[in-house]
């Protein structure tokens, strides 16, 4: 593709506006209060086996006011955490925001993760209050013995309420349909804490990323920039689950600030849901990975004349390939704008409608994210088309505030006035920013960053194994595989296909290995330390056979 030199006219000023006081949740529901907006659907929810299900901003507020009392009553405190897991479903939004409503802090989690997973974030975050389906429940019920603050269990959805041992367990609709009068929201300063997600951490364990409720403030660049919000109204459809960071801002938290309405899906889906959802709906914004555009493109013949309403496609959590852009284009006649962010610091990078996109590129640091690519040695800035790590100035609204319980991770980061996200990009001669990633081992694969730690440390608790090391499989262009080498102990009887299926057992499906390989040794360092970037099918001996 031929490269000219664009137009680029400048950015308008930015100035952040971050008052003492805010709260998230009041402002994404109760703000709309006495105005238009109130009566606006402020959420859609697509479900296969409960159908179709809706609330106002007006019914949000309310029902987020209902669980922000539901928390007083049990005697919930300012700052205590609120674990969730649930599917994408109305109780989501509620609990998360309502949780920030009464000064808690929420924590949003994948319905991927296993029991042991849920437990250790449970554990980790010291929750006193967990939020999930009557499903997973049934599964979790008689695992509590070593969770001394978890005090209460909230269910979502139809069935039977399970007792549990330690803890008081309440059915989540009853609890607030009793509730009729409540107090109003927790007064919060902005840089208070407000809600808590996991990360892949390089220690085999996920790492807590805390964010203050300015972070809602700090997102705001990318409303005017990445999205293309219209001045009445829109329609946004996002394909992803709201515990992912990227879901949880730009599918749940930026739409509902500005009064949008979110459709999201929960089910089984293919290729045609999408495009059939967005259709029905008159969805005006449609958000994804990678992953979907392609197979929409590659399994199904729809096109323009399918999506009438569509005009604004975006993009994150893995490169879009040139192709898959290209021919998004020719079939759908949208663009589709890519962002880079992180959960330390949400999106921050992204391709606008305000300039050209370049293809490839990851568009323009986002006003008001002020960054810097620096020499980390030197703290210096690194000059056009030189690599640096994208640096973040510690004053920036949008950043974390710690790493939970871990103050030597932040301390190692975030200093001498920057936070050091550990990604590397360069600018080229016309200001356009190419995004590099880490030099470090974390796997991107289908929109998901996976630790290697994490992985092998499971693996490793499996007793035929002696040492493993997992990476990235690129497949093909852009698709990449989480996979795993294993050394089995001398005189181990174990199988690749018995590995693989340890794997799915112990880990979410997202990282759990696609494939495993047998090697009897791997290439080292002289210090003994594994060369990733030489681990290949080449030193295998066997392979499983599902993959």
């Amino acid at each position: 593709m031929q490269v000219t030199k664009p137009d680029l006219k400048p950015f308008e000023p930015w100035a952040w506006q971050v008052p003492e006081y805010f709260n998230i949740g009041v402002a994404c529901t109760d703000a709309h209060l006495g105005t238009p907006t109130e009566q606006r659907i402020a959420m859609i929810v697509e479900d296969d086996v409960l159908g179709c299900s809706e609330i106002s901003f007006a019914g949000l507020a309310a029902r987020t006011s209902q669980f922000a009392q539901l928390l007083r009553e049990l005697q919930v405190g300012t700052g205590e955490r609120v674990l969730i897991r649930l599917p994408n479903c109305l109780d989501y939004p509620t609990a998360f925001l309502g949780a920030m409503k009464r000064g808690a802090i929420a924590v949003p989690t994948s319905t991927l993760l296993t029991v042991e997973e849920v437990l250790y974030l449970a554990r980790d975050s010291g929750a006193a209050v967990l939020v999930t389906d009557k499903p997973m429940w049934a599964r979790l019920h008689d695992q509590l013995g070593d969770l001394p603050q978890l005090q209460h269990v909230l269910l979502s959805g139809p069935g039977e309420v399970q007792a549990g041992v330690g803890v008081q367990v309440h059915d989540l609709d009853a609890a607030l349909a009793a509730i009729t009068v409540w107090s109003g929201a927790a007064e919060t300063r902005a840089d208070d804490p407000a809600y808590l997600v996991y990360t892949s951490g390089t220690t085999g364990y996920p790492k807590g990323v805390l964010h203050a409720h300015r972070a809602m403030i700090g997102r705001t660049p990318a409303s005017r920039y990445w999205f293309d919000f219209a001045a009445d109204g829109d329609r946004i459809m996002h394909s992803g689950k709201f515990n992912w960071t990227y879901v949880l801002g730009s599918g749940l938290m930026d739409p509902l600030f500005l009064g949008k309405t979110v459709i999201v899906h929960e089910g089984k889906n293919d290729a045609t849901t999408w495009p059939r959802l967005i259709a029905k709906h008159n969805a005006t914004i449609f958000i994804g990975v990678p992953t979907i555009y392609r197979q929409i493109l590659q399994k199904t013949a729809l096109t323009r004349v399918d999506v009438p309403s569509l005009r604004h496609c975006m993009s994150a959590g893995e490169h879009l390939s040139d192709e898959v852009f290209e021919q998004w284009h020719a079939r759908f006649a949208t663009d589709i704008y890519e962002a880079v962010g992180m959960s330390e610091f949400s999106y921050y990078l992204c391709q606008t409608k305000s300039r050209p996109i370049r293809p490839g590129s990851a568009g323009f640091p986002q006003p008001g994210h002020a960054i810097q690519l620096l020499n980390p040695d030197t703290l210096q800035p690194v000059a056009a088309g030189e690599e640096g790590m994208i640096c973040v100035p510690d004053s920036d609204p949008g950043l974390f505030l710690e790493y939970w319980n871990l103050p030597e991770e932040t301390a190692k980061l975030r200093h001498d006035g920057w936070f050091f996200t550990g990604d590397y990009a360069r600018y080229d001669a016309d200001g356009y920013i190419w995004f590099l990633g880490r030099k470090d081992d974390i796997i991107k694969s289908f929109g998901y960053r996976v630790s290697p730690y994490e992985i092998e440390r499971v693996l490793k608790s499996h007793p035929a194994v002696a040492d493993c090391a997992a990476i990235g499989e690129e497949i093909e262009k852009d698709k990449v595989l989480v996979v795993a080498y294993v050394i089995p102990h001398a005189g181990q009887d174990v199988t690749p296909d018995q590995l693989l299926a340890f794997g799915k057992q112990h880990l979410a499906a997202y990282k759990a290995p696609k494939a495993i390989y047998l090697a009897r040794d791997f290439p080292r360092t002289k210090n003994g330390k594994i060369l990733r970037r030489d681990v290949n099918p080449g030193i295998a001996t066997a392979k499983s056979s599902a993959s």
